[in-house]
């Protein structure tokens, strides 16, 4: 193969491994415009419509672990683009719903396929891209998240103005069926070890993780010490437990726990938790306090929140071309602050009187490089705390910490609005306050983030062999 071939590949890689995390990302702000509506559409509680964030993300968070090692096993390109195809299906689906029953299982298959492909995506890039390159990839990989972030709050306000809630979802498939279209290519020639990793493993985790947040969100209607939240929570240790004991026993586990004997990934995984707790909070939070305290509109709200976005997308294409290279630990540690300081100053500050050049609009452009700063620094710790053979596996189980965070921040928010007193602007304040307290635990944890390029294991053969196996390692060998 040539040269040029190469790069042709690799950009190609690159451009659908994009795309593919910009529709994740796409879908989840623009779904957070529809919580309010769906909530009047179907006559439920905020708790109840709260599901429709949280359906998705549960089955996210299982499945991102065992989603790596298949990425390894049956092939990046060949997941990433099944992944593509269940998750546009699915959106056709959440379109036409006919009931809240139906929308939420629509979510929870979306969520799964969310699952399949961001791995994949991001694994398929390290495998493409020449190591030289890989700081710029992940940065563009993750910037093409921010952008579908700065994208989707405006487009999807103008949406729900003149068609509605549903239309959302629509956005989804012209990018679908395009990376369909054009992702085949990367299928020929691709390799693949045929072996399946333990899918009873990832859906144990999803009946810890789903019965946790069903727990939470049951505890305002009917009591902590209720039948509900006590029996969510037996079943949260119980499935837990399962999950890790699988997790010692099978081959090919779920849940990789042999990489938590790094440091590095422990510590990664740990940060992505809390930061996926202040980030889902926060992105769910802002759509809420403005459509109900400040009385905006889907379109206002949305147009709200785009600033912080474009913010967002930049600092995360310009961190991956800085002429010095800024360590992970620098990227998660001001990143998570950033986030964090902003958060206080809106807990303090928020009245039910609008405010937003003087208040919302300087916060959400920290905010914007805070988020910039750590998503990228968080997958760049991701990417180097494992040896490239394991890359997908390790960032799937990052960003599943991300998303377990994120599953437990949105349930936690409908929690804190229904459970404090007083109206107005207090019950959005505490939740201010519980994302400021994720944002700093995630940057202490960033401090503690130690992080060097990894160097593939030598086996134990001949000279010419074992070089020939780094390279390929290394993804510098096609």
């Amino acid at each position: 193969m040539t040269s040029p071939a190469l790069t042709r590949q690799a950009s190609l890689a690159l451009s659908l491994a994009c795309a593919g995390t910009f529709l994740s990302f796409l879908d989840a702000t623009v779904t957070n415009l529809a919580v309010p509506l769906v909530a009047v559409d179907f006559d439920v509680s905020l708790t109840t419509v709260s599901w429709v964030a949280t359906a998705y993300v549960i089955p996210f968070a299982a499945l991102l672990a065992p989603a790596g090692p298949m990425a390894d096993a049956v092939g990046r390109a060949r997941l990433f683009l099944i992944g593509v195809a269940v998750f546009t299906v699915s959106s056709l689906l959440i379109t036409f719903a006919p009931t809240l029953s139906v929308l939420l299982g629509a979510r929870a298959l979306q969520g799964l396929a969310a699952a399949l492909l961001v791995p994949a995506s991001l694994g398929l890039v390290l495998a493409e891209i020449p190591a030289e390159r890989r700081r710029a990839a992940i940065g563009m990989w993750s910037a093409a998240g921010a952008l579908a972030a700065a994208t989707g709050p405006a487009l999807g306000g103008v949406l729900v103005e003149a068609v509605g809630w549903r239309a959302l979802f629509c956005l989804n498939l012209p990018v679908g069926i395009w990376v369909l279209i054009a992702g085949r290519r990367l299928l020929a020639g691709e390799s693949r070890t045929g072996r399946a990793p333990d899918l009873a493993g990832g859906l144990l985790l999803a009946l810890c993780v789903g019965s946790a947040v069903y727990g939470l969100t049951q505890a305002p209607g009917h009591g902590w010490s209720s039948a509900y939240v006590l029996s969510a929570a037996g079943v949260t240790v119980l499935a837990g437990a399962a999950t890790v004991l699988r997790a010692l026993r099978h081959q090919r586990p779920a849940l990789r726990l042999d990489l938590f004997r790094s440091r590095p990934f422990a510590v990664a995984s740990a940060v992505s938790l809390a930061y996926g707790t202040a980030l889902f909070t926060t992105m769910l939070l802002g759509v809420l306090f403005m459509t109900d305290a400040w009385n905006y509109s889907a379109l206002e709200a949305g147009l709200a929140m785009t600033p912080a976005a474009l913010v967002t997308a930049v600092v995360g294409i310009g961190t991956g071309r800085l002429p010095v290279a800024l360590t992970p630990r620098t990227m998660v540690a001001a990143g998570s602050a950033l986030v964090a300081a902003p958060t206080a100053a809106l807990a303090l500050l928020i009245d039910t009187e609008p405010h937003f050049w003087t208040l919302w609009l300087p916060a959400g452009t920290v905010m914007g490089f805070g988020v910039g700063m750590a998503t990228v620094g968080i997958s760049s710790a991701a990417a180097l705390s494992a040896p490239p053979q394991h890359f997908a596996a390790a960032t799937g189980m990052v960003l599943a910490a991300r998303q377990v965070g994120g599953g437990l921040g949105i349930a936690a928010t409908a929690v804190i609005i229904a459970e404090t007193a007083g109206a107005g602007a207090e019950p959005y304040a505490a939740v201010y306050w519980f994302a400021t307290a994720a944002g700093v635990a995630a940057a202490l944890g960033g401090l503690a983030l130690r992080v060097t390029a990894p160097h593939p294991p030598t086996p134990p053969v001949t000279t010419d062999h074992a070089a020939a196996t780094t390279r390929t390692l290394e993804g510098d060998h096609r």
